[in-house]
């Protein structure tokens, strides 16, 4: 009976490890210009401590894979743009593509999408001939391995190929692509599969020559007056980036298409640049970007055209990529460098469970929502009693006794883990029933902390199954990196142990 329980348990967490979600995301990509790339491990360590759970790769790197296993971080691997011609010439070669990186990796890793080349039609047009081939055999292959319920095909298009995009209703794709943009819509639409976008309100506003405000296009708050306004539907646009989803969104109205989603696969703004080419370019407007397109997605704003409907968005990119060519604002995309230093701090309160790096320094370290109430009473146990958290506010008739649920004591006790132990990487972890999130839990006269604490919880050792292990006086990443597969099982055990 118990090996009955334990294998249903590991079955259970292993379908709900590679469970799709829907609703607003943001990830992040994932790019290897560098002259020292970091190693796969440190790469999920930053992920999972930032808890970064959506990543888009430029290929399908085995050791990346094999690093991602058993995260349940969802993943996005790609096909090369030099990888076309060979599969969308060969239904064999599609096949063993999709044998070799993604079967071989699923469902260990949460592959949720594949994305087929990278701007073929603007920056390849001569390779535009192969790419619905190379879907569609990338498609066939996935249908006979069963995992086309599962795993996405689209392709990231640039939003040059979208052209008259304001006002957005008037919006139409440049009819040259449509005789790869018509079958794409509809193999999109019959698959159930997004339109992938990469928006760049950076690019837009430095080719604008002024036309565009700064301020629209950092997400800034506009007076009305300063609101553009379609005429054809008097929507407001209050940013560049949603009149250009937007602007995606009627253009294919006008090839009849209404019903699939717009996945934005990349998006940001450098954080350095040529002061004499790039001005804008800064430190400060990269916080300003990034901070307010966070929130603005995981609100569930959605666009004037569509409100309320999600945007799943993925940050261009997570490293800087000091061997990137072009202008200088190339190399300086990143939100860390590759020694995982942030390459400036977000301003993020309020916006949830993402990014830590807040440059208030207020993050909380709470429950995970809809975390099983028993290993969240085991995780809440150990940090009182193992932990040496001082749980004394928890008591009856003590500031943070109400409300009396097992969430509610566990988050309490989590934070005090997480900030005694001075924020560390690994910290707020406890198995995975736990999360950092920038917006404060406290209730009445129960405060929370959300300053790092001035020092480490008195000879206390890291919370079972963290991913890492505190380094030397400043260190600034951790060291040591657990098995995912080890948090899964003992993840597991517990839970069984519990329930006997």
């Amino acid at each position: 009976m118990k090996k009955l329980l334990f294998v249903f348990l590991l079955l259970l967490l292993g379908v709900a490890a590679v469970r799709g979600e829907d609703g607003a995301y943001i990830g992040v990509n994932i790019g290897t210009a560098m002259s020292s790339v970091p190693a796969p491990t440190q790469i999920t360590t930053l992920l999972r401590s930032q808890n970064i759970r959506h990543v888009r790769l430029y290929d399908a790197d085995p050791a990346m894979l094999s690093a991602l296993a058993n995260t349940g971080i969802r993943v996005i691997v790609s096909v090369p743009n030099e990888q076309l011609l060979a599969i969308g010439n060969s239904n064999a070669t599609a096949a063993n593509w999709v044998a070799r990186n993604v079967a071989a990796h699923f469902p260990a890793v949460n592959i949720t999408a594949i994305a087929v080349g990278s701007e073929v039609l603007s920056a390849q047009p001569n390779a535009a001939p192969l790419l619905m081939p190379a879907m569609r055999y990338l498609q066939n292959a996935l249908v006979a391995a069963a995992l086309d319920r599962y795993v996405k095909i689209s392709t990231p298009h640039s939003s040059s190929i979208i052209l008259d995009s304001f006002p957005p209703s008037q919006a139409f794709f440049n009819r040259s692509l449509d005789n790869v943009l018509v079958p794409m819509l509809k193999f999109l639409q019959s698959t159930g599969s997004p339109l992938m976008l990469n928006v760049y309100p950076y690019y837009d506003y430095m080719r604008s020559n002024g036309v565009i405000p700064l301020d629209y296009a950092l997400f800034r708050p506009l007076p009305p007056n300063k609101e553009a306004v379609d005429a054809n539907t008097l929507l407001h646009y209050t940013n560049v980036f949603d009149a250009v989803v937007d602007a995606a969104y009627f253009a294919m109205a006008y090839l009849n298409v209404t019903n699939v989603p717009v996945m934005v696969t990349e998006t940001g703004w450098p954080h350095k640049g040529d002061p004499s080419s790039e001005p804008d370019a800064t430190s400060d407007n990269a916080d300003t970007y990034n901070s307010n397109l966070i929130r603005h997605v995981m609100n569930s704003t959605g666009t004037p055209k569509h409100p309320g409907v999600a945007v799943p968005t993925y940050i261009y990119e997570l490293y800087d990529e000091d061997t990137r060519p072009g202008s200088a604002s190339e190399k300086y995309w990143g939100l860390f460098d590759m020694n995982g230093i942030p390459a400036y701090t977000l301003h993020l309160t309020g916006s949830g469970v993402l990014l830590a790096n807040d440059t208030t320094n207020q993050t909380y370290c709470v429950a995970r929502e809809g975390a099983d109430p028993k290993m969240l009473q085991a995780a809440l146990d150990w940090a009182c009693g193992p932990g040496k958290v001082d749980c004394s506010a928890l008591t009856q008739g003590q500031p943070c006794y109400e409300p009396d649920t097992v969430e509610a004591h566990a988050t309490y006790a989590f934070n005090a883990y997480y900030h005694g132990m001075g924020m560390g990487s690994g910290t707020c972890y406890f198995s995975g029933v736990a999360v950092i999130t920038t917006t404060d839990p406290s209730h009445g006269s129960c405060v929370y902390s959300g300053k790092n604490g001035s020092a480490l919880l008195n000879g206390t050792s890291l919370a079972p199954s963290s991913n890492s292990t505190e380094g030397g006086s400043g260190a600034h990443r951790a060291v040591g990196d657990v098995s995912a597969l080890a948090r899964v099982v003992s993840a597991v055990l517990l839970l069984s142990v519990l329930l006997l």
